[in-house]
């Protein structure tokens, strides 16, 4: 992530519910900004509504956030009010033109400046007056029979968009998407070929299933782990299908299309979904004693000719969500 470089603070002009500004700081603190600036706030003494919406901001945020005056934000920073409610043309300049969240952070990328992203009050919002005074308007899209949204949750979507501006890092990790070796990706095409053999009697329907897999598998872009679990796959039903061939060539389109599937025995499906589950219990049995799932080493294990030969596969599945549900006043 590129090395933020841009000075935002947050501006809350005449607050009326203390929820609402530790909302707004605890959104701050998720995306990296530390000056909350209050124009005519309520008293938030320690301990108060403020403190309980504002979570771990409630310790440094929260408790520095300055009372300014309008004025003074106008005069010190490059200004951005914020409003649910735009105009249409420039005929009626003072809420157009306007950007969207994303715009302004697409608009500030190469700018470094100190921005004071500014909120009005949550019945009326900024008057036209104060939005008269700054130097932008930023709107956000929503549904045209409510566009407005709660301050708090205004707050969190403008400095969610800005995040590339703010953080220089955050918890998701640096993961380069790996794709399967081509060799091996080439030989599930020959597996799937043989599956298909068995099963599609039409050739030219055949090489149009053959070539739309092709190109599902282009697009995406399987892991190593992804690739061995098909060939394995693959491996077991032909071998199970065995020489079994499906009709002629020449058949024509005015054959049943579940006829193919239909001629394979029953006991070989079941033995290849046997098989398959039988690889996800080893897995989770693995998973229970050492807390770890083990990469296959080499795909070329899964084309050895025993039949006893067993695949693996599995999934790692955690979260850990908490979610704090506030109910507050709306923000126009």
């Amino acid at each position: 992530m590129p090395e933020a470089a841009h000075n935002f603070v947050v501006v809350v002009v005449e607050p009326e519910t203390p929820g609402n500004i530790g909302t707004i700081a605890r959104a701050m603190k998720n995306f990296g900004l530390t000056e909350l600036l209050l124009v005519d706030p309520p008293p938030i003494p320690a301990g108060s509504e403020a403190y309980g919406f504002a979570g771990h901001a409630r310790e440094d945020v929260l408790p520095n956030a300055k009372t300014v005056s309008f004025d003074a934000v106008v005069n010190k920073y490059h200004t951005i009010g914020t409003t649910a409610i735009t105009a249409e043309d420039s005929r009626h300049h003072v809420r157009f033109p306007y950007k969207t969240p994303a715009e302004i952070s697409d608009d500030l990328k190469t700018v470094e400046t100190e921005t004071a992203l500014v909120f009005g009050r949550e019945g009326t919002g900024l008057t036209n007056d104060e939005l008269t005074s700054l130097d932008e308007v930023c709107s956000i899209p929503a549904n045209e029979s409510y566009p407005v949204l709660n301050l708090g949750q205004a707050a969190t979507v403008l400095l969610y968009e800005l995040r590339s501006l703010t953080l220089t890092d955050t918890q998701l990790p640096d993961v380069e998407r790996e794709r399967a070796d081509e060799s091996d990706i080439d030989r599930f095409y020959e597996f799937f070929t043989d599956f298909l053999h068995s099963v599609e009697g039409r050739e030219h329907k055949r090489e149009k299933t053959a070539l739309m897999l092709r190109r599902l598998i282009a697009r995406a872009h399987p892991t190593n782990r992804e690739i061995s679990t098909l060939l394995g796959l693959f491996r077991r039903a032909n071998i199970l299908l065995g020489e079994q061939s499906y009709g002629e060539s020449n058949q024509t389109d005015e054959m049943d299309d579940t006829t193919a599937v239909e001629s394979i025995p029953e006991e070989s499906i079941n033995a290849i979904i046997e098989s398959t589950s039988s690889g996800y219990e080893e897995t989770e049995a693995q998973t229970s004693s050492d807390g770890s799932l083990c990469d296959q080493s080499d795909s070329a294990d899964l084309m050895n000719a025993d039949e006893d030969t067993e695949m693996t596969a599995g999934a790692d599945v955690g979260t850990d969500t908490d979610v704090e549900t506030n109910t507050n006043n709306d923000n126009t």
